[in-house]
């Protein structure tokens, strides 16, 4: 049983905490962000391609990011990008994870889409807590 002040401490860890949505699928982004917003997580932003996802990047803690955008970037590739350069935490979302098997490069993990909230919020917490044990 947690008390009100874990509880208002974890509320507070997780306000603090910013997410980048990397989705070229409006409808698939707006879920995402509704159900990381009602996390109580911050979104900082939605993402399109790799050009507005990099220039969010300094901003972002953990981001959620489709592997194939219509701008021919790959999640991957921007993945790589956001770990190496700006140490973010990287969720891939996928209709097909065997692409990316072997090409995580440093991503948490892969989740297939469509997507319920319940995954997306059990991936969310996951990197949360992989964040927090890395000491980030």
């Amino acid at each position: 049983m947690t008390t009100d002040v874990e509880g208002r401490q974890r509320t507070n860890q997780l306000a603090s905490q910013s997410v980048l949505i990397v989705e070229d699928e409006l409808l698939i982004a707006v879920d995402l962000e509704s159900t990381t917003r009602e996390m109580g997580l911050d979104v900082i932003g939605l993402a399109t391609n790799k050009e507005q996802a990099l220039r969010l990047a300094p901003m972002a803690d953990i981001a959620l990011v489709d592997v194939n955008l219509a701008d021919g970037a790959t999640g991957p590739e921007i993945g790589r990008h956001l770990v190496e350069e700006f140490g973010v935490t990287v969720v891939f979302m996928t209709a097909n994870p065997e692409a990316v098997a072997g090409r995580m490069q440093g991503a948490l993990g892969v989740v297939s889409k469509p997507a319920t909230p319940w995954i997306v919020r059990n991936s969310l917490r996951h990197a949360l807590e992989a964040r927090s044990a890395a000491g980030r």
